[in-house]
């Protein structure tokens, strides 16, 4: 029985482990959903600032402002390059996350198995018992009937 208690508390253990590093993997794939919805808007931007810049350009527009739009352009290209490694670093984080949950996970099914097996013997050995038991009150039944 210490066995089985000693397995109950490490599969105890191990489920609360379990459980926080699924959370953590949640964020971090939340993290990532964000960052990556966060590319696109920036994207959106950069193809709405380049339609502007056609548009000023085709209706005329001055050096001064050309500039800026460049100049914004290219604020936006750094900001989307910064954003790609982002979600780089953050798929990297949830790649981590997941493989951390995958062996808590392996580790509490390990002790569940140890537990069940445990279990298993216990109650094989306590059929034996029982069987014995009985054997041994038929045998008795047997012998005080012959006397």
């Amino acid at each position: 029985m210490a066995i089985t208690s000693a397995l109950e508390t490490l599969i105890d253990l191990a489920q609360r482990d379990s459980d926080a590093i699924a959370k953590r993997l949640g964020v971090a794939l939340k993290n990532v959903e964000e960052a990556e919805q966060k590319l696109v808007m920036l994207d959106g931007y950069r193809e709405e600032y380049v339609r502007k810049l056609d548009a000023a350009q085709t209706n005329g527009i001055t050096p001064f402002a050309y500039q800026n739009f460049v100049a914004f352009i290219g604020k936006l290209d750094n900001a989307i390059t910064g954003q790609r490694e982002v979600i780089k670093h953050a798929k990297y984080k949830a790649d981590t996350e997941k493989k951390a949950w995958q062996e808590s996970e392996r580790k509490r099914l390990s002790y569940r198995t140890l537990n069940e097996r445990a279990a298993a013997e216990a109650l094989a050995i306590e059929n034996k018992r029982d069987q014995k038991a009985m054997d041994d009150h038929a045998a008795r039944g047997a012998r005080y009937k012959q006397q």
